[in-house]
């Protein structure tokens, strides 16, 4: 049996994505299964699907980054709780320990007719079932004033990467006494709890060595995740520190003038010294050229992940219209599994198990201070349902809460051991 070394898997993979750039692929007999995305939810289902097939199936995934930095936890980092470092992933481990044909090239577009993959290079990949799970793209355009021109001055940092390094800096460089404005998304979007979490985490920094700092909360909704436990919390650690402003309260963000710093609302404009600013969001573009969205997510089954307009391909994650099932990582690892099993049962006759899922998201608000809400679901006749739910209460004790935050630690190694390994 050959040897896998790091070295050997760069060039291996190299040659790969040398194949893959050729007018078309020809896998042979296996049935092949092509994985757009390598987040929670392509690299999950690419893992399952190759692990479980037991080498009946040829697994392809699509991923433009050979290095995946994941969005949870991200907030972590910028409260000075995990290094950078610590949330990034490669993808050794899913070419070499279960023999995905780990490709870095950009999916350029999908053509469901001919049941192929085009890519930046200009070659294409032929498949039997697709997944597509693209994550989120970003409407500028939604916020007037805000663009791509001005997300280094103000950034979103809402795509894991130098955008979370950016905007860390920003609020390490913020002046003392500074104002920092926080524009959270409409919905629905990416991580319903994320923009409160980062809010704490920045008020965290500035507790530390800028204690005269404000935050200033835009929001574009009258009510938020896990509201009453975030508001107890700010309370607790930052008092007077945090201003949460609702739509209800400041009638809408009129404009942005990153020039000056201001933001326009019908109550007042207010002036920062560093802000982020997440407009409102859509499923990512690969999604909208396969022709799969409704609008600007794309409808599922929601037995098994397939997309309602195409029953070859599979839609996971947060381009999904999952209903009751929040945007977020876990949701996506739990979605990918139950497509995993689907695609595997059509493709080599193995048993496919009626659908279940979960989902729990974590929040830091402070040193050893975590809170949690979550849910299981079941695949309706229509739709994904509740089946059970929870969350933290407010006034809980501080044991309780830093048992929740290293619960919190242990699923993020767990994930993301479950996703590259």
């Amino acid at each position: 049996m050959s040897k896998y070394t790091r070295r050997s898997f760069v060039k291996i993979a190299s040659l790969s994505a040398t194949a893959l750039s050729m007018p078309s692929i020809a896998f042979g007999a296996l049935p092949r299964v092509v994985v757009i995305g390598g987040g929670a939810g392509g690299a999950t289902a690419a893992k399952y699907i190759a692990k479980d097939s037991k080498g009946k199936v040829d697994v392809t995934l699509i991923e433009a980054s050979k290095r995946y930095y994941t969005c949870f936890f991200s907030n972590l980092y910028l409260g000075d709780f995990r290094n950078y470092g610590s949330i990034g992933h490669n993808y050794y481990g899913l070419a070499v320990n279960r023999g995905v044909n780990v490709v870095h090239e950009w999916a350029k577009s999908v053509d469901p007719a001919a049941k192929k993959v085009n890519l930046g290079s200009g070659g294409s990949v032929s498949y039997d079932k697709l997944v597509v799970s693209p994550g989120i793209d970003l409407k500028f355009d939604s916020i007037n004033g805000y663009s791509t021109d001005v997300q280094s001055k103000m950034p979103h940092a809402w795509k894991s990467g130098t955008q979370v390094q950016l905007l860390k800096n920003k609020v390490k460089g913020m002046k003392k006494g500074g104002t920092f404005v926080m524009v959270p998304p409409p919905n629905p979007y990416r991580c319903p709890p994320g923009p409160y979490e980062r809010v704490s985490m920045i008020a965290h920094q500035f507790k530390k060595s800028n204690p005269t700092a404000k935050i200033v909360v835009l929001d574009p909704k009258k009510k938020f995740s896990k509201m009453g436990l975030f508001q107890e919390a700010w309370q607790k650690h930052y008092p007077g520190m945090i201003e949460w402003i609702g739509v209800d309260t400041h009638g809408g963000l009129k404009n942005i003038n990153a020039a000056t710093m201001e933001f326009e609302t019908d109550l007042d404009t207010f002036k920062a010294d560093a802000a982020s600013v997440v407009p409102a969001q859509q499923a990512g573009a690969i999604a909208m050229t396969a022709g799969i969205n409704k609008g600007d997510w794309c409808p599922i089954v929601a037995g098994s992940m397939q997309s309602q307009a195409d029953e070859n391909i599979y839609v996971l994650g947060d381009a999904s219209i999952a209903k009751s099932m929040p945007k977020s990582g876990f949701s996506a690892n739990s979605q990918a599994k139950v497509a995993a099993n689907h695609i595997r049962g059509s493709l080599t006759g193995s048993k496919v198990f009626p659908a279940r899922y979960s989902n729990t998201c974590w929040s830091l608000v402070a040193t050893n201070d975590g809170v949690k809400v979550g849910a299981s679901y079941k695949a309706g006749a229509e739709k994904i349902d509740v089946t059970s739910k929870f969350i933290s209460k407010t006034g809980e004790s501080s044991d309780l809460r830093k048992a929740t935050y290293e619960e919190s630690i242990g699923w993020y190694e767990g994930i993301t051991s479950d996703m590259f390994s």
